[in-house]
């Protein structure tokens, strides 16, 4: 019986430890819905930390910070903006094939004065290589600018890097 815990302790040690790391990159975008009218592009850096949790699907936790840059829309100028969201991660890799798709979900919290935070959301399919991911997805937030609700998201490719 000994034998037995000690073996299945050190498998679960060995995989945890082995699957799990950071991921730091950066993102640029095109702003889509109400961010398109009051922003031009955006760009940020992401960061998660991922633990295998079973065959091909990693959880872990994101944040990053994502910055819209401000334009002039019917001769009103819009300043920029940005979002730092704290997120749930998850990702699931296809067994034999590099592709993976994956999903963030949690908080945004706005960094501009009168621009609530709120839900943050960012589902991507990314094509993974041995250091690092390029992904294309689809990064928002439902927001609210005094009385009005606004909707911020954009389409973003990025690359994130594998630290172990």
């Amino acid at each position: 019986m000994k034998k037995l815990f000690m073996i299945a302790a050190m498998a679960v040690f060995g995989l945890s430890s082995a699957q799990e790391g950071f991921k730091l990159g950066a993102h640029i975008g095109i702003p889509v819905s109400d961010a398109g009218d009051a922003s031009s592009f955006n760009l940020g850096l992401d960061a998660a930390y991922m633990w295998n949790v079973g065959s091909g699907f990693d959880l872990g936790i994101a944040t990053g910070y994502s910055h819209f840059i401000g334009k002039s829309n019917n001769g009103y100028k819009v300043d920029d903006f940005g979002f730092i969201p704290i997120a749930a991660s998850g990702k699931y890799r296809f067994s034999g094939s590099p592709v993976s798709i994956g999903l963030d979900l949690g908080y945004g919290i706005s960094t501009k004065d009168g621009i609530d935070g709120g839900l943050y959301y960012q589902p991507k399919v990314a094509y993974n290589f041995s250091q690092g991911e390029l992904y294309l997805g689809y990064q928002g937030v439902n927001s609210k600018i005094g009385p009005f609700d606004f909707g911020v998201g954009s389409v973003n490719l990025g690359y994130n890097f594998f630290l172990k």
